[in-house]
């Protein structure tokens, strides 16, 4: 029975080589994959999904207002798929999470999302959001702070290694590290407005 999974973590936990790995699983047993990654993430080239230590592969491209549930069942009707792998997943659109759970539960196909829980805000992205509510499994993928603690944050930098606070939701590149969330400090990150009372 097909599944929507949604592998989360911080920053450099290997998310893309797992679904890599994932991938050529499939592949190398003869089965036929579909690999999706947004559009706005070109840094190995378009339509890439690449993993840090060098790993690659062909994915088709989307934009938020594509229709991945119309994309699939017209690929799979000329051809059967057996999975759907879909990178950067936290920049999937609700719609774009709703159409992939129509993918397993109305073609029966099973799709692997991979992708962060939070931004530099700790704030949730849209797709995440999404993946985290409705998802069948829910898989961490686990990386480790510089404190030795479990990173579940990640934080932007500048080009000088400070860190920002303020921004767009959206800043692609390699400018992020992974925090534990007691060194990301997220009381002090969150646009949430709270202050801590002074103890009397």
């Amino acid at each position: 029975m097909a599944k929507l999974y949604f592998y989360y973590s911080a920053m450099n936990a290997g998310k893309s080589t797992t679904l890599l790995q994932s991938d050529y699983n499939y592949r190398e047993r003869g089965m036929r994959t579909l690999l999706f990654t947004p559009r706005l993430d070109d840094r190995f080239g378009e339509a890439k999904v690449t993993s840090r230590i060098g790993l690659q592969a062909d994915a088709i491209a989307f934009h938020p207002e594509d229709d991945l549930f119309v994309q699939t069942r017209g690929r799979h009707g000329e051809q059967p798929i057996n999975c759907i792998l879909v990178d950067e997943a936290q920049f999937l659109s609700p719609a774009q999470v709703l159409q992939l759970t129509l993918v397993v539960d109305r073609l029966d196909i099973p799709v692997l999302c991979y992708g962060l829980r939070t931004d530099f805000r700790g704030e949730p992205f849209e797709g995440s959001k999404y993946l985290l509510a409705w998802a069948d499994s829910l898989v961490e993928l686990k990386t480790v702070c510089s404190t030795g603690r479990k990173a579940t944050f990640n934080a932007r930098l500048d080009s000088d290694g400070k860190r920002e606070l303020k921004g767009d939701q959206i800043d692609i590149g390699h400018h992020y590290v992974a925090m534990s969330r007691k060194a990301f400090d997220l009381a002090r990150v969150s646009p949430i407005d709270y202050e801590v009372p002074e103890d009397k």
